[in-house]
């Protein structure tokens, strides 16, 4: 039995396969006639080393460190806008000094303040960095200067 293996990477889209030969060209010929699509969903990262380019994290504040969440969620009118409530979330747990976030950091600090769950984490995130407003970093996310300004 013969094995054939794959690695092909498309902007930031990495697939890699094992299987019988067939297979295996079935799955590429799929990739590549998905190839621009995949360009335009990760594109890949510039040579700077950041995705997206001119975003920067946001780095911490102090002014709003020293909030509690529910205070800075209400001060920006983020307490019912699921986009914009993970926004704002992820601004107060950046400035508090958190480089890296995820999904899960958002959902449990509102958590943890008693504040409403959102719904879909992952789609504020995605949404959030569809605005600019954030940039994904392999699992993880940063708050981009462009995001805390739009609060």
């Amino acid at each position: 039995m013969t094995e054939s293996k794959i690695e092909i990477k498309i902007g930031q889209i990495t697939f890699s396969g094992q299987g019988e030969p067939d297979w295996v060209a079935k799955q590429l010929d799929k990739i590549l006639a998905q190839a621009e699509k995949l360009i335009h969903l990760a594109p890949a990262a510039s040579d700077d080393g950041e995705a997206g380019g001119s975003h920067k994290p946001m780095g911490k504040d102090s002014a709003i460190a020293k909030k509690t969440l529910p205070a800075f969620l209400q001060e920006k009118n983020a307490t019912t806008k699921q986009v914009k409530k993970f926004l704002a979330t992820a601004v107060w747990l950046e400035a508090k000094g958190q480089n890296r976030l995820t999904t899960g950091d958002v959902t449990k600090a509102l958590g943890d303040a008693n504040q409403k769950r959102l719904g879909n984490p992952a789609e504020c995130l995605n949404q959030n960095v569809s605005k600019g407003h954030c940039e994904k970093d392999g699992k993880q996310f940063f708050v981009t200067d462009e995001g805390k300004s739009s609060l």
